[in-house]
């Protein structure tokens, strides 16, 4: 896992917890590099989903509701960093779907040995995108983040519904209907 997630986990928890957490989060987790992590390194997903697990503990916070935040937190830099890049998608839907074909080749041709999940996506009509996560890594909380926080980079009305089809995480299918 690259070590920009990190980062930026620990930059969401300081922001809304106080460095003192990160530091806590770091210490209890007995982490190989003691939490020192860089953009670019790559990290084991182990230590990211001890931190998780963690910060889950000491906040009370369901990990499903944190992990969805992150994501959230994610859409929001990642737009910002590319916002040049991203600015000709006009809408939610036109976005989720340039991940598969458009932005995961970029981040590819960044990184040639990181891990992205895949996605599948159907057009059932205009008003509806069906789309389909799949991954090595439990992360379909981490995905509902993402498109819920692209729904509000928008500020459209569209509902989601999500049908995990593993129960660990690795595979779910989100259906977004676009209300009139």
């Amino acid at each position: 896992m690259k070590g920009v997630v990190f980062c930026e986990l620990f930059e969401l928890v300081e922001s809304q917890f106080g460095y003192e957490l990160v530091d806590r989060l770091i210490d209890l987790c007995e982490l190989e590099n003691d939490g020192a992590y860089t953009r670019v390194g790559t990290y084991s997903c182990s230590e990211l989903l001890s931190i998780v697990t963690t910060l889950s503990k000491e906040t009370g916070m369901p990990i499903p509701d944190l992990v969805k935040a992150f994501g959230g937190h994610l859409f929001g830099k990642f737009f910002a960093d590319n916002e040049e890049n991203l600015k000709s998608y006009r809408n939610t839907f036109e976005l989720l779907i340039a991940v598969e074909e458009i932005i995961h080749v970029e981040v590819r041709k960044l990184w040639d040995n990181v891990e992205l999940p895949s996605f599948e996506y159907e057009r059932p009509n205009s008003n509806q995108l069906v789309m389909t996560y799949n991954s090595t890594r439990p992360f379909a909380d981490l995905c509902e983040g993402l498109i819920l926080a692209c729904i509000e980079h928008y500020q459209e009305s569209i509902s989601v519904r999500r049908e995990d089809l593993k129960d660990d995480g690795t595979r779910a299918r989100f259906f977004l209907s676009l209300s009139s």
